[in-house]
């Protein structure tokens, strides 16, 4: 699965609209926050079995979380969210992550289109998509392609007083659960980030998806067969010869898996310690015996906390790198050094947690024997998923862009940024072969 991209890159140089602090109400409380979310992911943990069973896509759970006011979970409180920080927010994210993996994946583009509001300069916007928002409306993504190449082929095409739009994208994770889709297409040389309603015609969404795991995730097609895009609608354009902003959008992107692969540590580790406790045999032991003294047991039910630990501790770090980056900006500071280092942060975070929590969901049945294999229990469910989760952002390339960046000093570059200079760099060839031929 594809990483979504995205055209949010704040100005490094100048902070959002004044407004957010004029509008800084008393922060919302971690505590507050959990009561509020927890019973819904203790029903969502409950159903997750079965959904995964019948294959049962989360409209359920979506709705729960949803009419909950969790879609606003970022939207400060002057506009009628909750105003969490971006750490509470992870925090959160992994406990839903522990309840059903596939969850916070649905909701990544919608929390990324949030932060996109929160980062921009434009208060009409804020408040044009915040009420929205906070009346219930949720954001899917339409941005990657399944092509030859990593290009755009969706195309926007002008049509009197509208645009039309037409092609189509594959990963669009979320998107058959909202009500509007984030999409960006290619008009002529600028690339446009736009949004418009599921509903609109001549949309199409199919439930595609066939990865092995995250299969609750609707991460397939959608298409577009000259759909009406109103000038309200495009909300950016970038050209190709316009050099790419920094911001912490890499590492905000990918705290999303990390954080769903942290949730998958937390389960491994609970269902471990469940299914340990209620054991009365042992392998190779006559009689009823109580495993959960074993010292071998005990000694793999320590691993296992042990790797939760260390997913936990890395995705709150990079929450936290994060935060003070988007707060420097926030105050109008030059935010480029932290937005590099929290993206490498996350890019060092990917490596150890995607190796600790593969590691956890194998290790999970060295304590169970052949009855943790069991259809009913369906724990090879938190590797599938960790599995696909892992293969999202190749974490060999992340590697080599980690070294490059210490040796060299070279900031890392989101897929985005890495379409628009391949762009960039072919329209200069082809440039330089004119005037040379």
């Amino acid at each position: 699965m594809s990483a979504a991209t995205s055209l949010f890159a704040p100005d490094p140089h100048v902070g959002p609209a004044g407004a957010l602090h004029r509008l800084a109400s008393p922060p919302i409380s971690y505590d507050e926050l959990a009561q509020r979310f927890r019973p819904i992911f203790a029903r969502i943990a409950e159903g997750a079995i079965a959904w995964e069973q019948s294959r049962a896509l989360a409209f359920e759970a979506v709705t729960w979380l949803r009419e909950a006011g969790f879609g606003a979970l970022r939207i400060p409180q002057a506009y009628g969210g909750l105003g969490a920080s971006l750490p509470q927010a992870f925090r959160l994210l992994i406990e839903l992550g522990e309840a059903d993996s596939n969850l916070p994946q649905i909701f990544r583009a919608h929390f990324a289109f949030v932060e996109e509001r929160l980062n921009g300069r434009d208060e009409a916007d804020r408040q044009r998509w915040f009420s929205l928002i906070v009346d219930g409306a949720l954001f899917g993504a339409a941005m990657a392609e399944k092509t030859e190449g990593t290009e755009t082929t969706v195309t926007l095409t002008k049509d009197g007083d509208h645009w039309l739009l037409d092609g189509y994208k594959f990963y669009s994770t979320g998107t058959i659960y909202a009500t509007w889709i984030v999409a960006v297409a290619l008009e002529g040389t600028e690339y446009v980030s736009l949004v418009l309603p599921t509903t609109a015609p001549g949309v199409v969404i199919e439930d595609d998806w066939d990865g092995f795991g995250q299969r609750l995730t609707g991460s397939g097609t959608t298409r577009f067969n000259r759909v009406e895009i109103r000038a309200d609608q495009i909300l950016r354009r970038i050209s190709v010869e316009q050099p790419p902003k920094t911001s912490y959008i890499i590492a905000y992107y990918q705290l999303f898996h990390l954080a769903a692969l942290a949730g998958i540590a937390r389960a491994v580790l609970k269902d471990a310690i469940e299914f340990t406790r209620a054991k009365t045999r042992t392998f190779a032991v006559p009689g009823k015996s109580s495993p959960r003294h074993d010292p071998l047991v005990q000694s793999v039910i320590g691993r296992l906390a042990s790797l939760s630990f260390t997913a936990d501790t890395l995705v709150e770090g990079v929450a936290d790198a994060i935060e003070d980056s988007y707060q420097s900006a926030l105050n109008g500071q030059d935010a480029t050094e932290l937005y590099t280092s929290a993206n490498i942060k996350a890019y060092q975070a990917q490596q150890i947690v995607i190796e600790q929590v593969l590691e956890a969901t194998t290790l999970l049945f060295e304590i169970g024997g052949a009855s943790a294999v069991s259809e009913t229990r369906r724990l090879d469910r938190y590797w599938r998923n960790a599995r696909t989760l892992a293969s999202h952002n190749p974490a060999i390339q992340r590697e080599r862009a980690i070294g490059d960046y210490w040796l060299n000093g070279t900031p890392p570059v989101g897929v985005l940024q890495a379409v628009i200079q391949s762009e960039a760099q072919a329209k200069n060839a082809t440039d330089t072969s004119a005037l040379n031929p």
